[in-house]
């Protein structure tokens, strides 16, 4: 566990040294997105009370996020300072649950948290069997600001969307945003731009309501045309390690 938790916090400083994400407070959840109709599986996570991240729940008892939101200036967070909202796309409205103490796990390969909370009575989200492919597009879901500049000053209450399309891994705008060896992948904008505040939420397929696939969870964009998100399917045998699904 101990060389797990040094892999998983390498990678977090790794990415932070990349810039693809910011640590100092939350940031925009959708620049020049939408506001979401739907979204029953989308978390917020907050710190000290205040707006941080976004996560999706993956099963009952288990929130998925990604790692850097667990850790300030190279220190995990402790588990009392954290709490997520759910059941409602107004955070304002749902309801609060807390991590049980000690029960994070993350990921070795990827940009992706673990972790456990008392039951949620809310849906669910697929977990994707199968990687993204080049030309698709995906639907971000997140909460936070809609403004550049102090993103900590227009924070939303409401969860919100962008539309991105998968590029090639290979596409230059990219380099800076993916981390070798793991399981990202990288997607331009098409309606909307996340950043910081969004990071550790859902990349969903686009369907009909209820039929929708979790394809990835987001973790850095340049705030302008670019994004990436840590994939489901490449680290689909950890998960259900995890939690048993």
């Amino acid at each position: 566990m101990r060389v797990r938790q040094a892999r998983v916090l390498l990678l977090a400083l790794s990415l932070l040294l990349a810039g693809s994400f910011a640590l100092a407070g939350p940031a925009s959840a959708v620049i020049g997105g939408a506001r979401s109709g739907y979204g029953p599986w989308a978390v917020r996570m907050l710190v000290d009370g205040r707006p941080a991240c976004t996560g999706t729940a993956v099963a009952p008892q288990w929130i998925l996020s990604a790692s850097h939101c667990f850790f300030e200036q190279g220190q995990p967070v402790a588990d009392k300072r954290i709490s997520f909202r759910v059941g409602s796309l107004d955070m304002r409205k749902g309801t609060t649950v807390r991590p049980l103490p000690g029960k994070r796990a993350g990921s070795a390969r990827a940009d992706m948290m673990l972790i456990k909370v008392p039951p949620m009575k809310i849906p669910t989200a697929r977990l994707a069997t199968v990687p993204v492919r080049v030309g698709q597009t995906v639907r971000q879901y997140g909460w936070g600001a809609t403004c550049t500049g102090d993103e900590n000053a227009c924070q939303s209450p409401v969860l919100k969307q962008s539309d991105l399309r998968v590029v090639r891994p290979d596409d230059p705008r990219c380099a800076s945003f993916t981390a070798p060896g793991g399981s990202d992948f990288c997607m331009e904008k098409v309606s909307g731009i996340p950043a910081g505040g969004d990071s550790g939420g859902p990349v969903m397929s686009i369907g009909p309501r209820g039929t929708e696939i979790l394809l990835g969870v987001f973790d850095g964009s340049d705030r302008e045309r670019i994004a990436e998100a840590g994939g489901i399917a490449g680290e689909l045998a950890w998960i259900r390690s995890v939690v048993g699904k």
